[in-house]
């Protein structure tokens, strides 16, 4: 587990690498109340669940980016074991959560289908533990694909939309290479330079790092 503590307004996050994928589920809190969100929990509960041990946290809710299985397919379950409701992806993106145990009997991940409490559309928010985050509609990688972003911190979730140096896959049937790119420098590139952004693979970045030196952007 890799903490990162983003401006000193309260909002924490803790990174948990899960599923063969090296999917980077995280937990996001307020550092005074305790209260938090996991965002997506790809599998590994195990991993998970000791995790918010070891922080401290109460859960309130649970976030998903998107629907692929190695984002949403703990979902079902840890929604049972916490009691607390499932919010996101976009409702582009039914179809992958009711067909998340074919997802992960491709991949040997067990999964469960999962419908969200709340499925979320561009302009709404997201609230955790009082923190605000926007929701943008970034499809392309996923049909449903939505970014979390935090002003106040200067913090965004990015799930599979933008990486440090790459972009999400589009090389499924239902990808979209030009509509992600279009919200990636509609939607995303329209923040300011010192936005962070923890991406749903690998190292954290920010947007001007991207700006700067993602291949796919420039």
């Amino acid at each position: 587990m890799t903490k990162t503590s983003p401006e000193n307004n309260g909002l924490r996050a803790a990174i948990i690498p899960v599923t063969p994928f090296q999917q980077n589920c995280t937990l996001l809190w307020d550092d005074a109340t305790k209260v938090g969100a996991v965002v997506d929990p790809g599998g590994d509960l195990d991993q998970i669940k000791a995790a918010i041990e070891e922080v401290g946290i109460k859960v309130e809710k649970i976030v998903l980016t998107h629907g692929h299985i190695d984002h949403a397919g703990g979902a079902a379950e840890l929604k049972e074991t916490l009691g607390v409701p499932i919010e996101g992806p976009h409702g582009a993106d039914r179809f992958l959560l009711d067909n998340l145990a074919k997802q992960g009997a491709s991949y040997g991940i067990p999964a469960r289908p999962v419908t969200p409490d709340r499925w979320l559309d561009e302009g709404e928010t997201v609230t955790v533990a009082g923190h605000v985050f926007d929701v943008l509609h970034c499809p392309g990688h996923s049909p449903g694909s939505v970014v979390l972003v935090n002003h106040e911190n200067k913090l965004i979730m990015m799930g599979d939309v933008l990486f440090r140096g790459s972009i999400g896959r589009t090389d499924f049937p239902y990808g979209d290479h030009d509509a992600l790119i279009t919200a990636i420098k509609t939607k995303l590139l329209t923040l300011g330079n010192d936005y962070a952004f923890i991406c749903g693979h690998g190292p954290t970045s920010t947007i001007g790092n991207e700006r700067r030196t993602n291949p796919f952007l420039t």
